[in-house]
C-alpha cells in the first residue's frame, strides 16, 4: 500500500477536513438554503423552497443581526450570491443600495435624481431589484430603469422610458419589478407592457400608452409560446412574449385602477385579486378565459397572495371593512376557510410549509399553512413604523423593512447547521 510522504499530511488533511465538512451541510437541513433573487422569489410565486430554519425563537425574538437605513420607500430585497439590493429615497434621490447579506456592510449604492411623489402615502420606490447573472435591474417610479454590474454597481446602460416612449405613469408611478424572460425584459409599463433587450437597454416592443398596473409581469405557458399576465389600471391582459402581441384580455375595473397585486398562474388557471374589486378564478381554454367563480372574499390593497396546497393565503384590504385580516380561501371555490385580525395591511411569504407574516407594525409571525385555522409558532416585535412590505427568507436570515427605510436583518439559522459551523 502506497503511503503519503510527510510533507503532504497537512495538506489531504486539510482536503479531508474539507470533504467531511461539506458532506455534513449536505447533509443537513441548510443543504435546502436558497438565494431569492427576485421579487416573490425564484418561482415567482412568494414560496421558497428552503428549509431547516428555526423558529424556536428566545423570548425577546431572533437575534438582530444587522441593520441599515435605506431611504423612505416598499422596496422588497433580493439576496444573490451573498449579495443583497434594495432601493430607497431620500433629498429628492433614488438610492440603489448593495449590502453584504449576512453582515450589512455596504459594498456599493448608485444614486439618481427621482421625486418622492407622496400622495396619501409616505411615496419612494415601490418595485424590488431582479439579479440575473451577474448583472441588477431596477426600475423607478418615474421609468428610469437600470441594468447594474452586481458586484460593483457599474451602470451598464440606463434608460428614461417614460421621457422615451411617452406613456401614462400611473397616480402612483410604476411599481412592478423587472421580469426576465431569455434576453428581455417585460415592465408594467404602457397598457399592456413594455419590453427591453437586457443587454442593451433597445426597446424590443411596447403595447398602447395608456395607464399600466402596478402589479409585476408573471410569466406563463400559451399554447406553444411564452406568454405574461399583466395588470392595466382597467383589465388583466395576457401579452406574447416575443412579440408583445395581445392574445386576451379579462376586463377587472375598480374606481381607483389599482391593479397591485400579482396573478397567481397554475397550470391553466389564474388567480386575480384586487381591493374594492374582489377576487375571481379563470380557466384559461380557448381564445378567452372563462369564469369560474368570483366573490369578494379576498381583496389584496397591494400585497399579493401566496397559493400553497389548493389553499390561498392573503391579506383582505376591502374598502367596506373596517378590520382588515389575513385570510385562508380555498382556491376551488373561493370559500372562506378561516380569518385572522390583528396584522392590518401586512404581507406575506411561505417557507417549508409555513407562513411568515409581517404585520402593518412589524410583528413577525409564523404560523403552520394549515386551512383549519391560523396558529402562531412563534412571533416577535422585529420593527415599529408602517411596513407594507414582505419580509423575505434567504439562507437563514429573514430581512424586513418599514416604510421610512429601516431594514433590519434576523437569524432564523436551524440549531443544527449552527452548531455543526462552530
Amino acid at each position: 500500500m502506497n503511503q503519503c510522504p510527510m510533507s503532504e499530511g497537512p495538506a489531504l488533511a486539510r482536503r479531508l477536513g474539507a470533504l467531511f465538512f461539506g458532506a455534513l451541510i449536505s447533509l443537513s437541513p441548510w443543504a435546502s438554503a436558497i438565494d431569492w433573487y427576485r421579487w416573490r422569489g425564484p418561482d415567482l410565486n412568494g414560496i421558497s423552497k428552503e428549509t431547516g430554519w428555526s423558529t424556536s425563537w428566545p423570548k425577546e425574538g431572533p437575534r438582530q443581526l444587522w441593520q441599515a437605513s435605506v431611504g423612505i420607500g416598499f422596496s422588497s430585497v433580493s439576496v444573490s450570491k451573498g449579495r443583497l439590493f434594495t432601493i430607497g429615497n431620500g433629498a429628492g434621490k433614488d438610492t440603489v443600495f448593495c449590502f453584504d447579506a449576512a453582515s450589512g456592510k455596504e459594498l456599493w449604492k448608485h444614486s439618481y435624481e427621482c421625486p418622492l411623489d407622496a400622495k396619501y402615502y409616505e411615496g419612494g420606490p415601490g418595485s424590488t431589484p431582479t439579479v440575473d447573472g451577474n448583472k441588477v435591474f431596477t426600475l423607478s417610479k418615474r421609468g428610469h430603469l437600470f441594468c447594474f454590474e452586481a458586484a460593483s454597481g457599474k451602470v451598464v446602460w440606463r434608460k428614461d422610458l417614460l421621457e422615451e416612449l411617452g406613456v401614462k405613469k400611473p397616480e402612483w408611478g410604476f411599481a412592478g419589478s423587472p421580469l426576465v424572460e431569455g434576453d428581455w425584459l417585460i415592465l408594467n409599463l404602457g397598457e399592456a407592457g413594455t419590453a427591453v433587450d437586457k443587454r442593451t437597454g433597445k426597446v424590443v416592443w411596447t403595447s398602447g400608452k395608456d395607464i399600466a398596473g402596478y402589479a409585476t409581469p408573471v410569466p406563463f405557458a400559451s399554447g406553444g409560446d411564452r406568454a405574461v399576465a399583466i395588470f392595466s389600471g382597467k383589465a388583466l391582459v395576457a401579452v406574447r412574449v416575443k412579440d408583445g402581441k395581445e392574445l386576451w384580455r379579462h376586463p377587472w375595473v375598480e374606481r381607483w385602477n389599482i391593479n397591485a397585486a400579482d396573478p397567481i398562474v397554475v397550470e391553466n388557471q389564474l388567480f386575480i385579486s384586487t381591493f374594492g374589486r374582489g377576487c375571481a378564478l379563470l380557466r384559461l381554454e380557448g381564445e378567452v378565459p372563462t369564469l369560474v367563480w368570483t366573490n369578494n372574499n379576498m381583496g389584496n390593497h397591494f400585497n399579493s397572495c401566496v397559493l400553497l396546497d389548493g389553499c390561498i393565503y392573503g391579506i383582505d384590504g376591502n374598502t367596506d371593512r373596517s378590520e382588515k385580516d389575513l385570510r385562508c380561501l380555498d382556491f376551488k371555490t373561493g370559500k372562506v376557510q378561516w380569518q385572522y385580525t390583528g396584522l392590518g395591511l401586512g404581507s406575506l411569504m411561505v417557507a417549508d410549509g409555513k407562513l411568515i407574516v409581517l404585520s402593518e407594525r412589524g410583528e413577525l409571525v409564523i404560523a403552520e399553512a394549515s386551512p383549519k385555522s391560523f396558529q402562531p409558532i412563534a412571533r416577535a416585535q422585529v420593527l415599529g413604523g408602517k411596513c407594507w412590505t414582505p419580509p423575505v427568507l434567504s439562507n437563514g436570515r429573514i430581512y424586513c423593512r418599514n416604510a421610512r427605510g429601516k431594514l433590519v436583518c434576523v437569524d432564523v439559522k436551524g440549531a443544527q447547521v449552527t452548531q455543526a459551523l462552530r
